[in-house]
């Protein structure tokens, strides 16, 4: 009784504004025809994350043919989950915040689009938030298809002692209540809701038997390979995909758009557009809050690819207003670029991209405090994949010569990032080269002085 006493409250929670909303929404035309075709897709990232990651994956629906509005990728206050779930932890925010703000992020698009129902697509945290908000919060309504990737559902360790309260802990009481049989079948996901989850047969690190990534090293973590899996949904496997990669991979995309359609997609690749429009928000990778940074510089630049020597004057030049954003700004989509971010009490970051096929306007820019330890070397770059891990010997990661790349560690993939420290601070190009199966990309940045507190970031699209 007591259970189902909270779950009305939670729901009544969730609805009362946006009912309130809907009931206001304008007369529109018909849109039955291009909802049962194009619906409105939303996006939602995982834990301590922003919309970035979901880039290209919005690419690849818009290359077969999906209206870029009925796409809506967003980032999420606070995305980092509380050490307990039921205390109050400044910067973080809990499951039912989590998915309150889903909620309310549901509703605005079902009222901008005049659809009535939405496919919801998760990525770890983003996955429990949409089977929350379903659950518990009144989605069973609006919602068509759940597609989640590397969603935790049965924890990344389960336990009654260890982090009890944790919304990742399987034993716990957040995951424990989603999983509660929801019929005789034990059915563990909603009714009215069509469900796919993509999980790795042994790459995903947040679902090992073994403790080691929640630092408990040869102790078991009671979780399996297959602890995304749900018992009523439609489960997958996609053989060596890492964490991130079961969701901003293109066999991943190809995986949902063949689950919300019917049928495969026409193409993988993206398709370019000849001018572009990128937007995106200046936010802080420490702390986590996605909190715009108001005040912020910045300047973007054409470079050589090849260089990574600036092309010209700054393409644009802006300080940031309240809303964080720091564009719009017009390029070609054949030439790399350079973000410059200057930020009070941050470092500034130098950001390196190869060229941007197609206009977006989730293309966050995170900056970061360099270790004063670092000061004292000639030069900090960064090596980042924000759409996967690296993993070795499944990827070859070479950068500045070193290979594979410094901290990289074999087996599981396991880390997005690599950090070179150099003793010559001279201003040269640094080259990082990614392969990974038959995905191959080269990026190019250059060196900043460390003494001045710059670093360098270069940014892979794969």
């Amino acid at each position: 009784m007591e259970f189902e006493v909270k779950r009305f409250i939670r729901r009544f929670a969730f609805l009362v504004l946006p009912l309130a909303l809907l009931m206001a929404e304008p007369a529109r035309a018909d849109p039955a025809v291009q909802d049962q075709k194009y619906p409105p897709i939303v996006f939602v990232h995982g834990n301590g994350d922003t919309a970035l990651p979901w880039a290209t994956t919005v690419w690849r629906f818009e290359s077969n043919g999906w209206p870029r509005d009925r796409l809506h990728a967003f980032n999420m206050p606070y995305p980092l989950a509380r050490d307990d779930d039921a205390i109050p932890q400044e910067g973080r925010s809990s499951s039912n915040e989590y998915a309150r703000t889903l909620a309310d992020e549901v509703h605005k698009i079902l009222l901008a689009t005049g659809a009535k129902k939405v496919v919801l697509v998760g990525n770890s945290r983003g996955g429990t938030a949409i089977r929350n908000f379903i659950a518990n919060g009144g989605g069973d309504q609006l919602v068509s298809h759940a597609i989640l990737g590397a969603s935790p559902n049965h924890g990344v360790w389960s336990s009654p002692t260890l982090r009890y309260g944790s919304e990742f802990n399987g034993a716990g009481p957040f995951l424990t209540g989603l999983n509660a049989p929801k019929g005789a079948d034990g059915s563990e996901v909603s009714s009215g809701v069509r469900w796919l989850t993509l999980r790795s047969d042994n790459n995903d690190k947040f679902a090992q038997p073994d403790g080691e990534w929640i630092g408990a090293k040869g102790s078991p973590s009671h979780v399996n390979f297959d602890g995304p899996a749900l018992k009523g949904a439609t489960n997958l496997v996609l053989p060596g995909r890492d964490h991130r990669e079961l969701s901003f991979h293109p066999e991943s995309f190809a995986q949902t758009y063949t689950f919300i359609t019917g049928k495969p997609p026409s193409r993988l690749d993206i398709v370019r557009e000849e001018k572009v429009t990128l937007n995106g928000q200046v936010l802080a990778l420490q702390p986590a809050t996605n909190q715009p940074l108001a005040g912020a510089s910045v300047d973007v630049y054409a470079v050589d690819a090849a260089t990574g020597a600036r092309l010209g004057k700054a393409l644009l030049s802006k300080k940031v207003g309240g809303d964080g954003q720091w564009g719009p700004v017009l390029v070609d989509s054949l030439t790399a670029l350079e973000f410059v971010v200057q930020a009070a009490g941050y470092s500034t970051v130098h950001f390196y991209r190869g060229p941007q096929p197609r206009s977006s306007d989730i293309l966050q820019l995170r900056v970061d405090h360099l270790p004063e330890i670092d000061r004292n070397t000639g030069a900090v770059i960064v090596l980042s994949r924000v759409r996967g891990y690296f993993g070795v010997p499944r990827d070859a990661v070479i950068f500045d010569g070193h290979d594979p790349a410094p901290g990289i560690p074999t087996g599981v993939a396991s880390v997005n990032t690599s950090k070179l420290k150099l003793d010559d601070g001279r201003d040269r190009p640094v080259v990082a080269e990614f392969h990974s199966g038959s995905t191959h990309e080269r990026l190019v940045g250059r060196t900043w002085p460390a003494a001045q507190d710059h670093m360098s970031v270069l940014e892979l699209s794969n």
